[in-house]
């Protein structure tokens, strides 16, 4: 149930907010869903929740169904530009890209940036020449547009992870707003807006209006209700009135406080998502 319950392992992911045209809803869910078992099945077999979010939201940038790797949106000049971030509650770093060309994963370009730079972001043109000395593959842009040939409208993708050590992490990747301006980076990179972890507090993943979730911090909002005593359910009820009252933007949230219980919020007609805790069954919603 939303807000309640406590686990042992628990996993939320989401596949972006907006309104999700009809032929694409089924496969949405399709797309959460096999995310979330995905990730299921790893927590169980032990896997750090490091690990998980970074496998899960893989699996959602290998889906064109996603505006993230495969599927991105195309820029002004017909170019992919991605950003993504990876959060490791259990270390209270993070790294992230911004503004990357020509890869197809960039959740793992950032987990690279986290373990192999000093650094916590690198963007653009230095962001993509690290990926290829760190020997990430070169996608050309025609792969990355997908099999629509432009990429959908929505579907930032995200996943907030709590494993059986009591980790937490999180992650965020999205392909952008479609016909942004070259180098507009969004939410979805920066800490504390589209992505936040702590062990022993939670984490959180945000998507949609990147320049309305930046302003509120929106993912910093959530754990700030954490911190004050809310849980999962309460802190994105919160933070997205937040978003609501300061700038009219519309987006979404989904969330995990440290005992594993779910949270997730929306302004927008749809916040496609997955979430089970434990062993149970996974519960998908649009």
């Amino acid at each position: 149930m939303r807000g309640t319950g406590i686990a042992t392992t628990s996993l939320i992911v989401h596949g972006g907010a907006g309104i999700f045209r009809t032929d694409l809803q089924d496969l949405v869910r399709e797309g959460c869903i096999r995310a979330a078992e995905l990730g299921q099945g790893l927590l169980l077999g032990g896997a750090s929740a490091l690990d998980v979010v970074e496998r899960v939201v893989m699996a959602l940038e290998d889906n064109p169904t996603f505006n993230s790797g495969t599927g991105s949106c195309a820029n002004a000049q017909g170019e992919v530009e991605m950003d993504a971030i990876i959060v490791d509650g259990a270390r209270g770093d993070f790294g992230a890209v911004a503004a990357i060309r020509h890869v197809k994963n960039p959740v793992r370009v950032a987990r690279a940036v986290m373990e192999h730079t000093p650094h916590c972001m690198l963007m653009g043109r230095g962001a993509s020449s690290f990926a290829l000395e760190r020997g990430f593959e070169s996608t050309p842009t025609e792969e990355l547009l997908g099999e629509r040939g432009s990429g959908p409208d929505h579907g930032t993708v995200g996943a907030v992870a709590l494993d059986a050590q009591g980790h937490v992490a999180a992650a965020t990747s999205t392909g952008g707003t479609r016909d942004k301006l070259p180098g507009r980076v969004g939410d979805s990179p920066i800490i504390g807006c589209g992505a936040i972890a702590e062990d022993g507090l939670g984490g959180a993943s945000a998507t949609g209006d990147g320049e309305a979730l930046m302003r509120v911090m929106m993912a910093g909002a959530v754990a700030g209700y954490l911190r004050a005593g809310r849980n999962a359910q309460e802190a994105a009820d919160l933070a997205l009135q937040d978003l609501k009252t300061r700038t009219g933007g519309l987006g979404g949230v989904i969330c995990l406080d440290a005992s594993g219980r779910i949270g997730f919020a929306h302004s927008t007609t749809h916040l496609a998502l997955a979430y089970t805790h434990d062993r149970a069954e996974v519960v998908s919603r649009l």
